[in-house]
């Protein structure tokens, strides 16, 4: 990436702690108002999302839908409306959004303020794992910040929320803000149309949010200097596994996937990498080297962008051994409401668990080829589609490790039970959805 894109994470060296709110604004300038013309066309409240339309803004959550398209949804109802942060970053191996609302705060601030006034919103609910306190301290000193110094039209109001897989699902964020569990509902109202408090409800990833705050400043054109002509912009992704330098990368959209690696110097036996997270896919490294980390390119040959996410799995590691840990880890942090999640995922992980240990045999390949046919579209939420999509995958890539631990051969990385390349975090809210 050239020295110009460094745009979300400009001055993030500079101590490795939170930038002030003065320092902000000395870096991006003053937060522009709805009457200037500083979205990229005048016109009041709606330029905004005409200018992120424009820009052809993303969400980089992990759905990727239009953002223009949500402030427009939202903006067109009636009555006041309600702006969620979603800052709770359910993806294990996903650290770009605790480390912008660690070290740039109020950028991701600055965005939810503007999309509030653009959609007339009267309260921002930033939404935060509540297992991480300093992070959650840091924001709330950063409204009050805001609030001293004159920036605090619109209130915001910081929370701490159960930590589980499915609970940064939208539904689960509007759910908890009415009052109950925070997990995925169904129904037939989408937050856009009736949300916290039955209002019209925008729920947007911080660092979409972030990406809103700089294109209000900078415009449209700008935004579009960077990333591919269908998919411009950069994006935040976190990088880790079998490289001498893991952490988070501000990147164009579009950057193939083999300079990424170099970038992070990645090991020279890596002979596999895992894309999008733990809804993503596994790739051999040497087909995946030349795919753009961009949506279109990434769905074309069967993967998704995801929570930007890329792991570089040892080479001294079981690629079914390590998913298998992941897929027990996602059966666990289901919801618990509908059958896919609550029989079909403990099967597959527990098939899965079987063939990586070689104790499967040839009826489990059988099993796992039948329950990952019918998973997909069939839960509440999209968590049996990534953890089928994820099981899949692995099948495949490892296609001559599966056919070894199918005959009771298990791999030598397998066998010798090497460390676990892969994190699974401990259950912090076992039980607790409120």
């Amino acid at each position: 990436m050239s020295p110009g894109t460094a745009r979300l994470t400009a001055g993030w060296q500079a101590g490795g702690r939170a930038t002030t709110l003065r320092e902000h604004l000395e870096r991006y300038g003053a937060l522009p108002r709805a009457s200037s013309r500083g979205y990229g066309s005048p016109g009041g409240p709606a330029a905004l999302p005409d200018a992120v339309t424009e820009a052809g803004l993303t969400g980089r959550g992990g759905a990727g839908f239009p953002t223009g398209a949500k402030l427009h949804a939202v903006a067109a109802r009636r009555g006041p409306a309600v702006v969620v942060v979603n800052g709770m970053e359910s993806e294990p191996a996903s650290e770009k959004d605790h480390a912008l609302l660690s070290l740039a705060p109020h950028l991701v601030l600055d965005g939810a303020v503007l999309a509030a006034e653009a959609v007339r919103a009267d309260v921002v609910h930033v939404c935060l794992p509540r297992t991480r306190q300093k992070l959650a301290e840091r924001v709330r000193q950063a409204v009050t910040d805001r609030q001293e110094s004159g920036l605090g039209k619109v209130p915001i109001e910081v929370h701490g929320l159960p930590e589980h897989y499915v609970s940064s699902e939208e539904t689960s964020l509007v759910r908890w803000l009415n009052g109950g569990e925070a997990r995925p509902t169904g129904g037939r109202h989408r937050p856009y149309q009736r949300g916290v408090q039955r209002r019209p409800t925008l729920v947007d990833n911080v660092e979409t949010l972030a990406h809103i705050a700089l294109i209000a400043r900078f415009g449209p054109a700008w935004f579009r200097q960077a990333g591919l002509p269908d998919a411009p912009g950069t994006m935040l992704v976190t990088v880790s596994g079998a490289v001498a330098r893991p952490g988070v990368y501000e990147i164009e959209v579009g950057m193939a996937v083999a300079d990424l690696l170099a970038r992070s110097r990645a090991d020279e036996d890596t002979d596999a990498v895992l894309i999008g997270g733990y809804a993503g896919t596994w790739h051999d490294v040497r087909s995946a080297a030349s795919l753009p980390i961009s949506a279109g390119p990434l769905r074309s040959a069967s993967a998704i962008a995801g929570a930007g996410v890329l792991i570089a799995l040892p080479g001294s590691a079981c690629g079914l051994t390590e998913t298998a840990r992941v897929l027990r880890y996602l059966a666990n942090q289901s919801a618990q409401q509908c059958g896919p999640c609550a029989f079909g995922l403990p099967s597959v992980a527990a098939d899965f668990a079987q063939l990586a240990s070689g104790r499967g045999g040839e009826d489990v390949l059988a099993r796992l080829d039948r329950r990952l046919g019918v998973l997909p579209g069939r839960g509440g939420c999209r968590h049996p589609d990534g953890t089928a999509r994820l099981a899949a995958s692995a099948l495949s890539t490892f296609a001559a490790d599966v056919s070894a631990h199918a005959r009771h051969m298990p791999c030598l990385p397998a066998r010798r039970g090497t460390a676990a390349a892969l994190p699974v975090p401990r259950p912090h809210a076992e039980g607790e959805w409120l």
